[in-house]
């Protein structure tokens, strides 16, 4: 029996038992805004909502699609008034109907509520945003070793700012309407397990209006950089995720390097989020000896990311449909950052065979790349412009790239959310509907989190 062999049957029996950064990161966008952002506040006028229960008025709401020759041409909208307790939305009343005229009440200013915006791949422990500009070079040829080589001479200078840049980081993704992310985190012999606490400082800070899951992320390779030993610590630690980098081209041992990955992940009981950016032979077999791993492997069921994976960029449409089923069937989620250029993902055949498609914003000016607005909305609208033919319905309809799938709407028109009971996790617009929002990439004008307003302002 070969070694790799016995290797995955263990990793499968070990399942069976517990039953129960990137290369060259490629952004996709199009400019960068180079001033953290500013919440629009009226001078004076305070950004707090200090109490636990409370009305807000004048939310825009969507209530239902016009259809002409059963398409949706239109959106129709009806403001509301929204009832708010202990973070959670417990009523929709007719608009400025206030039951208990005690309750505080604020003004949405008519604008459109949608769904919180969801930064589902940043990595907010290594970045340049929030201190000066810095565009570094990276001459043609540049290698992921090149890179790798490059990170260990810069992390020991970025490590004294990762609280304070994380900071920033969060107060820009928050003011673009997003208030849950999944945030990568150095763990390798250079940082040991610094960026990791560094991190989980500022999320224990920012906890009542974010909600951060933590991979640990051997960016020097799993194998290459001996991480193993760190990266159970950082399980241990409170890493919410097994992390992993190009098992080929970095590890140099597909096989190995994704074995192991797994078995810490089975051991910890975690979940796993690799980069994925090989578009050789190698990176199609690594995503199908990953998605073989899963069938196999029932504790894997539902826990496995992959980020990037352009490989998938490479295959045919038949082959994409084969993979994609797989995938769906296994609950594998596919994270992109919807990248701009010649790789043409295939995101909407995956998500039309039901693999779950999030995308986020990978870098913010850093060493990797100058770009990065950690803007979810603007995502959708590269998604769509990508992907789509427009039209009302599907433009509302990439929406849900940036929102965990949560839409206001069904297909068939009918209101979904919010209903009582909701988290109140929400962005304000400037938008007449889901539609525009998307296709014009909308001004946000205020964001709140489990009830508490985290970035801009009401009346």
């Amino acid at each position: 029996m070969s070694e790799n062999k016995s290797r995955r049957e263990f990793i499968s029996q070990s399942g069976k038992m517990v039953t129960a950064c990137a290369l060259f990161s490629a952004t996709g966008s199009v400019a960068y805004a180079a001033d953290s952002a500013k919440p629009l506040c009226e001078t004076g006028k305070s950004m707090n909502i200090t109490a636990k229960h409370y009305y807000l008025d004048n939310v825009l709401l969507e209530a239902g699609f016009n259809f002409h020759g059963g398409v949706a041409t239109s959106t129709r909208t009806e403001l509301k008034t929204l009832e708010i307790k202990d973070g959670k939305i417990v009523a929709l009343h007719d608009n400025k109907r206030h039951a208990d005229a005690t309750l505080p009440h604020y003004d949405a200013g008519n604008k459109l509520m949608l769904p919180a915006m969801r930064d589902m791949h940043i990595h907010l422990d290594k970045t340049f945003y929030g201190g000066p500009w810095r565009s570094l070079n990276r001459p043609a040829g540049t290698t992921i070793q090149d890179m790798i080589r490059l990170e260990q001479k810069l992390l020991p200078e970025l490590q004294p700012y990762t609280q304070e840049r994380a900071e920033k980081l969060i107060d820009l993704i928050q003011s673009k309407g997003s208030t849950i992310a999944r945030s990568h985190c150095n763990i390798e012999p250079v940082s040991g397990l610094k960026n990791l606490e560094n991190l989980q400082a500022v999320l224990a800070r920012r906890k009542p209006g974010f909600d951060c899951e933590i991979v640990a992320f051997p960016q020097h390779g799993l194998l290459l950089s001996n991480s193993e030993k760190l990266m159970r610590e950082a399980m241990q630690a409170g890493a919410h995720y097994v992390g992993g980098l190009d098992p080929t081209n970095v590890d140099g041992a597909m096989e190995k390097s994704l074995d192991l990955m797994f078995q810490i992940a089975l051991d910890y009981d975690k979940g796993v989020d690799i980069h994925l950016h090989e578009t050789s032979p190698a990176g199609v077999a690594a995503v199908n000896y990953m998605v073989e791993t899963v069938e196999k492997t029932p504790a894997l069921k539902g826990k496995l990311t992959i980020s990037h994976a352009f490989a998938l960029a490479t295959l045919n449409e038949q082959q994409v449909d084969e993979i994609a089923t797989r995938m769906a069937a296994q609950q594998v989620t596919i994270a992109s950052t919807v990248p701009i250029g010649t790789l043409h993902m295939p995101l909407k055949q995956l998500r039309d065979k039901g693999v779950f498609v999030m995308t986020g914003t990978d870098s913010v000016i850093d060493h990797w790349s100058p770009y990065g607005l950690g803007d979810m909305l603007e995502k959708a609208n590269l998604y769509a412009q990508l992907y789509i033919r427009p039209n009302e319905q599907t433009l509302s309809r990439a929406l849900g790239i940036a929102t965990g799938d949560v839409l206001p709407l069904n297909d068939k028109g009918e209101r979904v959310w919010p209903k009582v009971q909701d988290d109140a996790s929400f962005v304000l617009v400037d938008a007449s509907c889901s539609a525009e929002a998307v296709a014009r990439i909308s001004p946000r004008t205020a964001t709140f989190h489990k009830g508490n307003l985290v970035w801009g302002v009401v009346g």
